[in-house]
């Protein structure tokens, strides 16, 4: 089938790729209040009174890895174990990554990250292209990574609203 001639059937079939099991994480309360799995306002200063940071101390570091994360996170041959260490929160939502690895969407689907803008030491906003058998379906996403625990993971927030794009949406998100 050729996606870019049917650009809606393209958003479609990214959508079923996150649709495969959304009510498996029903039970857990791994995302914060604001559904990014943080409470702590973002860009604060550590120290009261010393003035906020910008960005990560190693910018060209902290993208490199916040690129791999993100590519192995969508990438299809990653497993489910790998996925969830490089997912905020991975550890309470590794049985619903678990339901989208039998999706034959998700089988064929992969993501390039194409900018990573840093809003904080801990924070970036990441634009995207979800591909789904190499055809992009929803070219210029948007996302954000959370450095957490020492690693820049794709977001709580990010996976969540790629699941409301199912109409489906996850309890937990």
């Amino acid at each position: 089938m050729d996606l870019g001639r049917h650009p809606r059937i393209g958003v479609w079939a990214a959508a079923a790729v996150l649709a495969a099991v959304p009510a498996l994480g029903a039970g857990s309360a791994a995302a914060g209040e604001n559904g990014s799995g943080t409470t702590a306002s973002a860009g604060a200063p550590a120290v009261p009174g010393a003035p906020a940071v910008d960005g990560p101390a190693d910018p060209a570091k902290a993208k490199a890895e916040v690129e791999k994360n993100w590519t192995a996170f969508f990438d299809s041959k990653v497993s489910v174990e790998e996925k969830a260490k490089v997912l905020e929160n991975g550890e309470f939502l590794e049985p619903l990554l678990g339901g989208f690895a039998g999706n034959t969407d998700a089988s064929v689907s992969s993501a390039k990250v194409t900018d990573v803008a840093f809003t904080s030491p801990t924070e970036a906003d990441v634009t995207y292209d979800l591909q789904v058998g190499g055809f992009p379906v929803l070219p210029g996403s948007k996302g954000t990574a959370i450095l957490e625990d020492g690693v820049w993971k794709v977001s709580t927030k990010t996976l969540c609203a790629l699941i409301e794009l199912s109409g489906n949406p996850a309890p937990i998100c």
